[in-house]
């Protein structure tokens, strides 16, 4: 589903915190007993098949359940759904039920439930897989046996792409299905810090794409949609394994062949860059283990799926030096993480000083937090608030670690990293920080940013005229509006803004002469023309003038404002 846990429950694993392995990484094919089993494709092809006729889809289960209660399973309260599902029932609709009970709402479902929903794949394939378990039988009526029951192993919930159209993906139940914490190697699903990566993504065709620390495998569902090839790596088996599950299970619809999977994405497991370093790929993405987590001295007390093994942000570094080594020339990457702001200084000061010579970057800082609300959402994400000794021990545990590099707050944003073509091309390293919503997915609108400043770059920084933008024709972008204030009874506006309504919605405040040159920007006058009228308009006849406005008129291009006429 698309909705049903917060933005924290997503983090991939791409660091080792002690396996003991002597290889730097390995192929993986294994067969994990912790995992689903990907074996068997046939019996796949039946469940996929049978999923598809109960109409277990993202819109399937929102129509089953209806809208209210919908929402509410994505909000992480079930009983709506559950109570829904109970009418159902009774009314004859059991077939279609069985799935969300099951694999939605973690409740138990009898041998003849599932029999009837599955009969292709039948309770044993469903056992074969490794999707169910038997339960104890529960307390019976005189005179009646006792009743045993299946419960799920594994969260199977529907996924809507859009780029592939219905798909499951199975990861480790939540800790709001089975109670107590997480598993320390458990395996995330669908979350909101995927999502938000898949959504940020830019999506050029490329023949080999790199998704480090793939986690369940969701990136990589997407990344097989624009390239040839897709390297996934993970540190943790059983990310692996399950990511192998969801690919087969998934193969018809992301065009994979069973028997030939490795023709289009590889599975390895290993250490961070460990499993391709001696490659190279002009696409590489990762949803990293970023969580900064206080150092306890014993790896065993980390979740893996969002810690990195290393303190502080020193993952995220990591990353953002070693990551421009494996692109191959015009080649990028993109990834999330956090970022520490230490007292008295700028947010991007720590980041900034991350970004190797060399390198294009834009970072854009989404949220910033406190060292106490970063611990209070990270204690909860696993599910450590359910302790209440725990929990306080862990919370002085942040604070401490915090407090002993003078951190004052923490960043969540989005990295975007390029190697050049060639090192006499111009670097570009911009820091911005967005934290008003946003148009999703936005990452369509990012690609069209970086081709608007490699344009500016062709015609300003790299100009051989030195004209740079005064012989291009410019348009105002669609989804731009203007808006005015001004005091009653004043001649003119006292405040000029032009608004974006589509990408990164930003705003910008006007000059009287920008707001003047943006009004005659309909393509009928190059850049310079227009500015050269102003500057007799505003009897303003030197060159600074006219040189000033447009590097102003330089940014605005930059930022989508205006764009250059087709």
């Amino acid at each position: 589903m698309r909705a049903g846990r917060d933005r924290g429950d997503d983090r991939r694993c791409c660091v080792s915190t002690g396996s003991g392995s002597t290889a730097p990484w390995q192929e993986f094919d294994d067969d994990v007993a912790t995992a689903p089993s990907s074996r068997d494709s046939a019996l796949l092809g039946r469940l996929a098949a049978e999923l598809t006729v109960l109409g277990y889809t993202v819109d399937g289960v929102a129509a089953l359940l209806g809208a209210e209660a919908y929402e509410a399973l994505g909000r992480g309260q079930s009983a709506p759904a559950l109570i829904e599902c109970r009418r159902l029932s009774g009314a004859g609709q059991g077939a279609q039920t069985v799935p969300v009970l099951l694999w939605l709402l973690a409740e138990g479902v009898t041998d003849d439930d599932l029999g009837a929903a599955f009969p292709g794949t039948g309770v044993a394939g469903l056992e074969q897989l490794r999707l169910i378990e038997r339960t104890e039988p529960g307390a019976a009526a005189q005179d009646e046996p006792a009743a045993a029951f299946w419960r799920a192993t594994v969260d199977l919930r529907p996924y809507a792409s859009d780029v592939s159209g219905n798909l499951w993906v199975a990861s480790d139940l939540g800790s709001e299905q089975r109670p107590g914490p997480l598993r320390r190697d458990h395996v995330l699903g669908i979350g909101g810090a995927s999502m938000t990566l898949a959504q940020t993504l830019m999506r050029p065709s490329v023949q080999r794409a790199l998704d480090l620390g793939t986690g369940c495998g969701i990136q990589s569902f997407h990344l097989l949609s624009h390239a040839r090839h897709v390297t996934a790596t993970d540190v943790s088996s059983r990310a692996l394994a399950f990511a192998r599950f969801n690919l087969l299970l998934n193969a018809p619809a992301l065009d994979l062949d069973p028997d030939r999977l490795g023709d289009r994405i590889s599975l390895r497991l290993g250490n961070l860059l460990e499993p391709v370093a001696t490659e190279r790929f002009e696409l590489v993405v990762s949803n990293p283990p970023f969580v900064i987590t206080p150092r306890t001295g014993t790896s065993g007390e980390v979740y893996t799926y969002r810690d990195g093994g290393l303190a502080g942000d020193a993952i995220v570094e990591t990353l953002v030096r070693e990551l421009p080594g494996v692109l191959s020339p015009g080649g990028s990457a993109q990834l999330l993480g956090n970022w520490e702001i230490t007292e008295g200084t700028p947010w991007d000061r720590r980041v900034r000083a991350f970004v190797p010579p060399g390198v294009d970057a834009w970072v854009i800082q989404r949220e910033q937090q406190t060292p106490v609300q970063y611990a209070e959402t990270w204690l909860r994400d696993a599910a450590e608030n359910r302790d209440r000794q725990a929990y306080l021990v862990g919370f002085s545990a942040y604070l401490e670690d915090f407090g002993s590099r003078s951190v004052e707050g923490i960043g969540f944003g989005s990295i975007w990293l390029r190697r050049p073509h060639s090192r006499t091309d111009l670097v570009r390293v911009t820091f911005e920080e967005i934290t008003h919503p946003i148009e999703q997915p936005v990452g369509p609108h990012l690609a069209s940013a970086v081709a608007r400043s490699d344009w500016l770059a062709e015609h300003t920084e790299q100009s051989a005229s030195g004209s740079g933008i005064g012989d291009e024709f410019l348009l105002v972008a669609n989804d731009v509006t203007e808006e005015r204030h001004q005091r009653p009874g004043a001649e003119h506006p006292g405040i000029i803004l032009l608004r974006q309504g589509a990408g990164l919605r930003r705003t910008t405040l006007l000059s009287t002469e920008l707001a003047g040159f943006v009004s005659a920007c309909d393509g009928d006058l190059t850049a310079g023309q227009i500015a050269g009228a102003l500057a007799v308009l505003l009897e303003r006849p030197d060159a600074a003038f006219t040189s000033e406005l447009l590097v102003d008129v330089e940014q605005l291009v930059r930022e989508g404002f205006l764009v250059p006429r087709t």
